[in-house]
């Protein structure tokens, strides 16, 4: 029989086995490209600002997003306890984005303006202080730790390459924007804007 032809020749198999799966993935992420939806910023939807640029940064570098995703689904017992559902629109100028599906800490993709800063600031350093039965590790380094302003212009730059749409002057003016801040405050100022693009329901 055939299939038996294919099973016994181990390089034919190889090339129809990947070019099943490459069909599979053009039929399914190719057509991503052209909704709307997908591709269109929501309607409040602003490029982070410097510093919150730089704390998206330090989130990726701390690794928490092994901890938290950013995506609520569109399922009652979540958008109950989170808020609204995740829309393709309000990730439009993240690269990379940081959906995720591990929660060993609650999702944060609403998390901004939940909480003040002063909150955040103590649940980084020791996340028990507000959270007795957290298991989250401290980042107290954060606060002492100050920001390269060097290089902030040269992630902006990045990012517009990748078409977030930071002006000339945006990046001119990044360095001092974030000259003499924390890592600390950087963070905070990320964690500050999630999910502050659309309406949410709570």
């Amino acid at each position: 029989m055939g299939h038996e032809k294919v099973e016994k020749n181990v390089g034919l198999l190889i090339v129809l086995v990947l070019l099943v799966i490459s069909v599979g993935g053009l039929v399914e992420i190719v057509p991503l490209f052209f909704l709307k939806e997908t591709t269109t910023p929501v309607k409040d939807l602003k490029p982070y600002t410097a510093l919150q640029l730089e704390g998206r940064d330090i989130y990726i570098r701390e690794g928490c997003y092994v901890c938290h995703s950013q995506m609520i689904r569109p399922f009652r017992a979540e958008t109950e306890r989170y808020g609204h559902y995740s829309v393709a629109g309000e990730f439009v100028y993240d690269h990379p984005f940081q959906w995720g599906s591990k929660r060993t800490g609650p999702d944060l993709a609403r998390v901004g303006g939940r909480y003040s800063d002063d909150w955040h600031r103590v649940h980084l350093i020791n996340p028990r202080d507000v959270v007795p039965e957290s298991n989250m590790p401290g980042f107290p380094w954060l606060e002492k730790n100050i920001i390269d302003d060097a290089l902030t212009p040269k992630k902006l730059q990045a990012m517009q390459t990748l078409g977030v749409p930071y002006s000339d002057a945006d990046i001119k003016a990044a360095s001092e924007v974030v000259k003499g801040q924390t890592e600390m405050n950087a963070l905070i100022s990320y964690l500050q804007v999630l999910g502050t693009s659309i309406k949410t329901r709570r």
